[in-house]
């Protein structure tokens, strides 16, 4: 964010209560990025915005029940207590504040200003609180652009941005529900919230406003530092307030609900922030589909971000990716209660004083056994086998339980029960609860077991029986382990136990698929890998294959070339332009050989039918040349035949947000026909690219089918890691790249045809 200056000393006021402060004083995500990275600083607008001392009030009213007169009413709620003006010719007086008939009329320049006035209204009063001076805005009306109906509304969201940004202002909307800074103290809403606010480490930012109310008045109890409904974000970005909320010590959690990438740079440096200080950043997109991208850019105005952008920011960053609300709810309220699962050795870690990521112990270091999946006790032999089902389908793991593990239940179990993973428990005893409450033990002190869930449906019991509940929290008392109440139907659940389990820290998880992929991130943040420095740049092989580039358009063999000088190894290719020379290449190369056309302006040579294969003779040679001439031009390359392997598509595309991307997919015909691929932000590591593959749909076959050898997926893997180098040193000369196919077999990984799109 260019222009931007120090801001000033925070003013913020005491943590709110049920905000605990995990990490040491002074001390915030974006500090712990380490003494080499400067996190930069957000705008002092953003800081007046969010932490306001003195708030105007445009369209403030009296008249119970509308905007004006919630604006009123919610800003007064606010614990932090900022000045107050209303301001609206029609008043002298609301709520026992003196009303001010115009920005123009107020005794000072504000820090805030809420517009609760028609979109007409809007370009003229945003140009007075501009002129004025005043910090900050939110805009509650969505800015529609009617011109046809309304005149004076054409490019009326372009004149807002500009007037604000020329003027330093921070701006939350258009079209949004506004912000409650809890941790802050301060209710900048036009609609009747909570009060008092849910407290505690959660922050969520929202483009959605419905989002926004639903998650703030949702009876799971999840608590707050920072809420905001950033709207269309005509000129402060859904990463600004994510940043402040990192610079909160006592944000644990962030939730973003986002539409588009905007301001990827400072997305980025945010993600960054919250991985190193091991921040989990749970993350709920819409758009991906075309149908729903339409439907994003009608609502917000502006393009929503490629699936492919989201997909490599989440791999690159560790962020866990939700497909819908209920996942995220259930995964937002696991990471809250804060137990987590321990890390496994080779991932990220964050120390106890600092939270500075850092590097798992050295090879041949000591480390405990590391735990490699849930554990589940059941009261229902039919859900025990449902669970074990949808977690198979989902690729959540259960853990492999010792034999120790095993005989501690069977002395508590009834006869008959199989002391198992997942357990079923229920055998009619009468001490359920000490058979549950031990039950769950034995599985958390399992050194294999990363985190216990008791699945059960929690109804309301009409006998007033709360074994489960007493049983649960019992167990956690005893563990530092994660442990969840796992629920199968949301409707079922007892509200009052529900809250009850919760205010003892242990989550109730509302579905049994929303709750294992909750669990499942869990695991998954346990299990991220350490982020690794970047590897150098080799400038004299950039500028070389730069200046290839800038001649034009790269031929076949010069984009083999290409492959060659960066480690991909590639089939063998001589171009000709006569039969003479094509028999004169193969004579060279060894038959059987592959002829395909060279002539220029043919991107996609097999749709064109421009690929002959299998050619064992002169004879065959010269027929299939004469064939291609003839049809599409006498250049042609002769290529030497790759063994036989699966087909990969290996290339670059390049995000109009994030620059080049690395894509890994389904090869051959099945590039068309699949949709199956991987994408990551480079650079891409070995283990990276071994972790995209195995994404894939295809994978299975690279481990042999049908007697077949398995492919070298090192080799694989390698391949990968050198486009990624080509993406970081050529990104900004080449469009795309293609190879298409990367036959990977048993012997390596061979490039066998490739295309280049230059910027």
């Amino acid at each position: 964010m260019t222009g931007e200056t120090p801001a000033p000393a925070k003013r913020m006021a005491p943590p709110a209560p049920g905000i605990p402060a995990p990490r040491p004083a002074g001390r915030d995500a974006l500090s712990l990025l380490g003494p080499g990275h400067d996190p930069g600083t957000y705008r002092p607008a953003l800081l007046a915005m969010l932490e306001a001392r003195s708030v105007a009030l445009v369209g403030a009213s009296s008249r119970p029940g509308s905007l004006g007169e919630r604006m009123v009413a919610e800003v007064s709620r606010s614990p932090a207590a900022p000045r107050i003006y209303p301001v609206n010719p029609r008043y002298r007086q609301i709520a026992g504040l003196t009303c001010h008939p115009s920005l123009a009329d107020l005794p000072e320049t504000v820090d805030l200003v809420l517009f609760g006035v028609p979109d007409s209204a809007l370009a003229e009063q945003l140009s007075l609180a501009a002129r004025r001076g005043d910090r900050s805005a939110v805009i509650f009306g969505g800015a529609y652009e009617i011109p046809d109906a309304a005149p004076d509304t054409a490019g009326l969201r372009a004149r807002l941005a500009s007037t604000a940004s020329a003027a330093g202002m921070a701006l939350c909307g258009a079209g949004c529900m506004g912000f409650v800074n809890v941790a802050y103290g301060l209710r900048a809403v036009g609609y009747v919230e909570p009060d008092p606010l849910p407290a505690g480490p959660v922050a969520l930012i929202t483009h959605s406003g419905s989002v926004f109310s639903a998650l703030l008045r949702s009876r799971r109890e999840l608590g707050y530092t920072l809420l905001v409904s950033s709207g269309q974000e005509l000129v402060t970005p859904a990463a600004a307030y994510a940043r402040y909320a990192l610079s909160l010590p006592q944000t644990r959690v962030l939730g973003l609900v986002l539409e588009a990438i905007r301001d990827p740079a400072l997305l980025q440096q945010v993600l960054a922030a919250a991985s190193a200080a091991d921040i989990p950043v749970v993350l709920l997109t819409a758009g991906s589909s075309a149908a729903g991208r339409a439907m994003v850019a009608a609502h917000s105005g502006a393009l929503a971000g490629q699936d492919a952008s989201w997909e490599a920011l989440a791999g690159a960053y560790g962020v866990h990716r939700v497909s819908d609300f209920a996942e995220m709810a259930d995964t937002l309220e696991l990471f809250a209660i804060g137990r987590r699962p321990a890390a496994a050795a080779g991932t990220a870690t964050a120390t106890p004083a600092t939270g500075t990521a850092t590097p798992a112990p050295a090879t041949g270091t000591a480390t405990p056994a590391a735990a490699t999946g849930i554990a589940t006790v059941h009261d229902s032999g039919l859900e025990r086998a449902h669970t074990a089902d949808l977690a198979h389908e989902l690729g959540v793991p259960f853990a492999a339980i010792s034999d120790a593990t095993r005989k501690r239940l069977t002395a508590v179990l009834d006869p008959g029960l199989e002391a198992a993973n997942p357990l079923d428990m229920w055998g009619g005893s009468r001490d359920a609860e000490h058979q549950l409450t031990e039950s769950l033990a034995a599985l958390a002190d399992d050194p294999a077991v990363a985190a216990v869930a008791l699945a059960v449906d929690l109804l309301t019991e009409f006998d007033g029986d709360r074994s489960y509940s007493l049983a649960a929290s019992a167990a956690a008392r005893r563990t530092a382990k994660p442990l969840v109440v796992l629920a199968s139907i949301a409707a079922a659940v007892d509200p009052a136990e529900a809250t009850w389990l919760r205010r003892a820290g242990i989550p109730v998880l509302e579905s049994t698929r929303s709750g294992l992929l909750a669990l499942r991130h869990l695991l998954d943040h346990a299990a991220r890998p350490a982020r690794t420095d970047a590897p150098r740049i080799d400038a004299a092989r950039r500028d070389h294959w730069a200046r290839v580039l800038a001649q034009g358009e790269p031929d076949g063999t010069t984009l083999f070339g290409l492959l060659q000088a960066y480690g991909i190894r590639a089939t063998r290719a001589c171009p000709a332009g006569t039969a003479g020379g094509a028999l004169a290449a193969a004579a060279e190369i060894g038959y059987p050989v592959v002829l395909k056309t060279a002539e220029p302006g043919i991107a996609h040579k097999s749709d064109a039918g421009g690929v002959v294969l299998g050619i064992h003779d002169p004879a065959a040679l010269a027929a299939a040349y004469a064939g291609l001439a003839s049809r599409l031009g006498p250049r042609v390359l002769v290529c030497e035949t790759a063994g036989p392997g699966t087909e990969l598509a290996l290339g670059i595309t390049r995000d109009p947000d994030l620059g080049p991307l690395v894509v890994l997919g389904a090869g051959g015909l099945l590039v068309e026909f699949l949709a199956d691929r991987a994408v990551a932000l480079p650079p891409v590591d070995a283990p990276q690219a071994l972790r995209m593959l195995g994404r894939l749909r295809v994978a299975g076959l690279l481990a042999g089918v049908r007697g077949q050898p398995p492919a070298d997926t090192a080799a694989v893997a390698a391949a990968v890691v050198a486009v990624s180098a080509i993406a970081r040193e050529l990104g900004d000369e080449l469009e795309a790249l293609d190879i298409n196919p990367l036959i990977c077999g048993p012997a390596g990984a061979v490039a066998v045809d490739a295309l280049a799109v230059r910027r």
